[in-house]
């Protein structure tokens, strides 16, 4: 596997900036996830990465090597799509084995059938290898391509929200298998999602993105405790970051215009009393929906609480985080 190097990395499609200035390390080894909305130029970094696209400016570095004028053959890597990409005509075991039989890697056919078997059972696709690509649901689909990727050792995985089109359960499954394979193997991995739950169980690092621009890469507990923006601090948290003016509370430190308030940082029990709007029971804890100074937030609470619309509790910030007009942090 490799380290993933990116310098200065820009890149335009007629007036809009896909990317801009992007420079950012994937260490060897670790899965990193490029986490943000539509249009914030994950898909656009892999594929500047992967050599289907070529940057305005800036370069690409695998393995400590220059990638400038490399194809994505020469560039050894392995790319899933959030499209399926499957030959038509060719079962599910063919479509696995395709990769392998490429004149460059040469696999000998036993080596063959082992990765095959190996990945179709991690897939939970075993039981399909011999059905027509066409004949599969979306899901199938995704899987098998997913398989495809695995089933070569290349220097850097990229994937473009590979589980997006899975059901809920499929989908925490694979978290769990695709980052076992990943610990395991050692895999270089770069992962784009907007799916926050990805980024937090299955990242070594998170990669921020805003309209082309790295806003912040750290590890998703950096990032989630020590935010750099009111946009990076709502990338990850489920529920999202409640984000208030700085005064609500009482004084604010200077040049504080928002207080940005997790769940788990508001305490109950002391403080000033807030309204409970609306009460969620999700079985491990239960959220609540509070009217607080006109302004709605939501915390988390015990799971047997009592508490029911229309109850007062008194609550507090605990290690608030206060950021400026522009929504930079404040240290």
């Amino acid at each position: 596997m490799a380290e993933v190097r990116l310098t200065g990395l820009s890149k335009s499609f007629g007036e809009t900036t896909a990317l801009d200035d992007v420079s950012m390390t994937v260490p060897d080894g670790a899965f990193v996830v490029l986490l943000g909305p539509t249009g914030a130029g994950k898909t656009t970094t892999l594929r500047m990465v992967s050599g289907l696209d070529t940057p305005d400016s800036g370069t690409v570095h695998i393995g400590g090597k220059p990638m400038t004028g490399l194809t994505p053959a020469q560039r050894n890597v392995a790319m899933v799509f959030q499209q399926y990409s499957l030959y038509p005509h060719m079962n599910v075991r063919e479509n696995l084995e395709f990769p392998l039989k490429s004149p460059l890697l040469r696999t000998p056919q036993a080596e063959i059938d082992r990765k095959v078997k190996q990945v179709a059972e991690i897939l939970q696709i075993s039981h399909k290898l011999d059905n027509k690509a066409t004949a599969l649901s979306g899901g199938e689909m995704q899987r098998v391509s997913i398989g495809r990727a695995l089933v070569r050792d290349p220097a850097v995985y990229l994937m473009d929200e590979p589980l997006s089109s899975l059901d809920a359960k499929l989908r925490a499954d694979l978290r769990v298998e695709l980052k076992n394979i990943q610990a395991h193997s050692g895999a270089t991995l770069l992962y784009v999602t907007h799916d926050q739950i990805e980024a937090m169980t299955m990242a070594t690092h998170v990669g921020v993105l805003d309209q082309g621009r790295l806003v912040q890469f750290g590890t998703p507990r950096q990032i989630y405790e020590d935010p750099v923006s009111i946009y990076a601090a709502s990338r990850l948290g489920q529920p999202r970051i409640n984000v208030l003016p700085a005064d609500l509370f009482g004084p604010a430190p200077e040049g504080a215009v928002s207080i940005g308030l997790r769940p788990e940082n508001i305490a109950q029990g002391e403080g000033q009393e807030s309204f409970v709007n609306r009460v969620e029971h999700l079985g491990d804890q239960t959220r609540l929906h509070l009217v607080f100074k006109h302004h709605d937030l939501v915390t988390v609470t015990d799971a047997h609480t009592d508490l029911q619309r229309g109850d007062l509790v008194k609550i507090q910030p605990h290690k608030p985080l206060y950021f400026d007009a522009s929504g930079a942090r404040l240290s």
